[in-house]
């Protein structure tokens, strides 16, 4: 009988921790931030209901809200496309069969793991400063232009772009476990068919791994809404010139450490769902016509 007990309630013991952790740090704390949402609320005094002037608010008197989605979207739309890029061309080369193969993908991961560190985007700025590494090169072919790229509005968001497309690591270990999956008597099929490698590549193999591009795909574009740490060091906090690194991410930040308007910055963060949420779900309803599920 006890035995039966326990087999009956064993999964609800070992899951109590992720339950309890999941109720007190996720799910009780997005009720929170969806009530102050509503509300006028400084950190110091109880929350007042305002009902929704804060999301009024947004579209109406922030004057730094358009910017700051203007360079996220840039930000997300270029990095990630990029980013999957790189990772599946990777992919299809350490899927040669490699000598070493176990070294290269430990060291092609690194940069995911230090990539959004403090240390790295520290490392970052100094790099395309006025007086980085970069304009270092560029000095010996005589094309420095004496400014700093990270500082230059035209450029800022670029280089937040290339530091993501660095962070290739965790979608190519994904890509090259899918690529390891694909049949190699369809590859084989069509070879003695006749198809050459790109045929073979782009008929075969990009179909066969399609639910994993979706899925990394889905990821990668929530993690780039997510980022913060690299405009935040690289920008020191304030958004760069003329805004130029004002992430979504920071300008909430901004709002509610910064300046004390935590239901405000509700508001922002849960218009930040929104946008995932609608986004997610486009990706979903445009892949019905390239993912290939057979």
């Amino acid at each position: 009988m006890k035995k039966k007990l326990w087999e009956k309630y064993a999964a609800w013991i070992f899951l109590m921790p992720w339950i309890v952790g999941f109720l007190s740090l996720t799910f009780v704390p997005m009720i929170m931030s969806f009530y102050y949402s509503f509300t006028n609320y400084n950190l110091l005094q109880p929350p007042k209901f305002i009902g929704i002037d804060n999301y009024i608010k947004m579209f109406t008197t922030d004057l730094h809200f358009n910017n700051a989605l203007k360079v996220t979207f840039i930000y997300v739309f270029a990095s990630v496309p990029l980013q999957l890029l790189v990772s599946l061309i990777l992919a299809f080369v350490l899927n040669k069969g490699i000598k070493g193969l176990s070294f290269f993908r430990a060291a092609f991961y690194i940069p995911s793991l230090l990539g959004g560190s403090v240390a790295i985007s520290i490392l970052w700025r100094q790099i395309f400063g006025m007086n980085g590494i970069l304009n270092m090169v560029l000095d010996v072919f005589g094309l420095n232009t004496g400014t700093s790229w990270v500082a230059n509005p035209k450029t800022a968001v670029w280089t937040l772009v290339i530091l993501r497309m660095w962070q290739f690591g965790s979608p190519m270990i994904i890509f090259l476990a899918a690529v390891k999956q694909v049949p190699a008597e369809l590859m084989e099929a069509a070879e003695i068919d006749g198809a050459n490698k790109f045929q073979r590549t782009i008929r075969i193999m990009i179909p066969m791994i399609s639910p994993i591009i979706l899925f990394n795909l889905v990821m990668q574009i929530i993690s780039a809404f997510k980022v913060f740490t690299e405009s935040y060091i690289i920008s020191g906090g304030n958004g760069g010139v003329l805004d130029s690194l004002l992430f979504y991410t920071l300008h909430i930040y901004n709002e509610g450490f910064g300046k004390m308007r935590m239901g405000y910055a509700s508001a922002l963060a849960w218009f930040l769902v929104f946008i995932i949420g609608i986004l997610t779900a486009l990706v979903f309803w445009i892949s019905n016509k390239f993912v290939y599920y057979d």
